[in-house]
């Protein structure tokens, strides 16, 4: 591999360098320095990683990052781009500022440039705070990069016939499912969207909708515990595991409010909670709501009492480190941080009471949903789980209702 991480030419210099700035998220982004006359611009790459992953004698990401191989090969890949750019460019003019230099760079690589847009997508995403987004999305298209073997694609060139082949190698290389391949589409496709919508690229190049490439989810079963699964997750005794002990109780409280996502359950105050009731605005899309706090709920808050630091603290210890709730990206980053650690905890718990199936945060929404059936109006369901349409309700519960498939078959088999 090409290891030059600097290049001078008698114009300006350019090199590979890692930004004294660190983000939200205590990461330093990856950059190319531009300088001419002591004066200084970045281009930078949208790559971020810990100050002591760098070596800044070599210029490069140390192997104690995980993509250390891929990241160098990156960073030879966008300096020789740079300085190729200057020299057909720029080099011919001797009065040309770092900062028109930096114009020429950025404008070249952006022009109907696929990664180019996805790249100001997720600085928006950051920006935005939506840190579970960035998280996600972002190593689809840093795969999606590796596949076409890091050459740059213009919008007119992701066809069907590109994306048929990557899915096709998602498959076959990274053994990912069905639904895992239709992520990395609408990842692609809320991309291409954006180009659009921006008059980067025409309508008439959209790959994506009828007779083109479909972007479905697959049906998927949706499992919850049993009333029996979930009257053994209740009684056991955990006092001498008490991480599982916490775990259990974290589960049990989304539970016993209608399977209340977790990210909800870890944001909630004593002050959310007032006259028997629950008052609360849901993360995901703002919709607020007021339920009568069970019983079962009470004791659960009675144990975490001694904790209370003041009337709006919040209630679990998960988020108590945070500061500022309104920089959202730290909130989500610690979110996801504590809601794997409940989940190792209760596939512990899982396995100590011999569940089949796997107990993680998100199955108390299932569990809420395959106890209720059929046996609560779906207008009802639809004000509990606080979804925005009913059609998303009754898509929804559609996978915890055998009634009929199972009287179906009794009348068959029994006739």
């Amino acid at each position: 591999m090409n290891n030059v991480r600097t290049v001078t030419y008698f114009m300006f210099t350019t090199g590979v360098i890692l930004y004294h700035r660190p983000g939200k998220d205590g990461k330093h982004q990856l950059a190319i320095r531009i300088t001419k006359d002591r004066k200084s611009s970045y281009v930078f790459l949208g790559q971020y990683i810990e100050k002591d992953q760098w070596d800044k004698k070599t210029r490069k990401v140390r192997k104690s990052n995980p993509n250390s191989a891929r990241l160098n090969a990156f960073l030879v890949k966008r300096l020789a781009e740079v300085n190729k750019t200057l020299l057909t460019d720029e080099i011919e003019d001797k009065d040309t500022t770092v900062q028109e230099i930096h114009k020429v760079v950025v404008k070249k690589r952006s022009k109907n440039s696929f990664f180019a847009e996805a790249q100001k997508y997720f600085n928006n995403l950051r920006e935005e705070g939506k840190y579970n987004r960035y998280t996600s999305e972002k190593p689809r298209i840093e795969r999606f990069e590796i596949f076409l073997k890091g050459k740059d694609v213009k919008f007119q060139e992701i066809t069907v016939s590109l994306l048929e082949q990557f899915k096709a190698h998602l498959k076959g290389k990274y053994k990912a499912s069905e639904r895992t391949a239709v992520n990395y589409m609408i990842t692609i496709r809320t991309i291409f969207n954006r180009a659009i919508k921006s008059g980067i690229v025409d309508q008439k190049h959209y790959p994506f909708g009828k007779d083109k490439m479909p972007v479905r989810f697959p049906d998927t079963e949706k499992m919850g515990l049993s009333k029996d699964e979930l009257t053994k997750l209740e009684e056991v005794d955990l006092s001498d595991f008490p991480k599982m002990h916490h775990a259990r109780n974290v589960w049990l409280f989304s539970f016993y409010f209608a399977g209340i996502r977790v990210s909800d359950v870890l944001r909630l105050r004593w002050s959310d909670f007032q006259e028997g009731r629950l008052h609360y605005t849901m993360g995901k899309n703002s919709k607020t709501g007021s339920l009568k706090t069970p019983e079962q709920a009470q004791l659960i808050l009675a144990q975490y009492e001694s904790l209370k630091r003041h009337t709006d603290d919040v209630i679990f210890p998960e988020l108590k480190v945070v500061d500022d709730f309104s920089d959202t990206y730290l909130v989500q980053r610690k979110t996801s941080y504590a809601v794997k650690t409940l989940n190792k905890y209760l596939k512990r718990l899982g396995e100590k009471l011999s569940f089949e199936k796997k107990l993680t945060m998100h199955i108390a929404r299932h569990t809420f949903g395959n106890l209720s059936g059929d046996r609560i109006p779906i207008q009802m369901l639809q004000k509990l789980y606080r979804h925005s349409d009913i059609t998303t309700t009754i898509g929804y519960q559609k996978a915890f209702i055998y009634k009929d498939a199972d009287d179906a078959l009794d009348a068959v088999l029994n006739s």
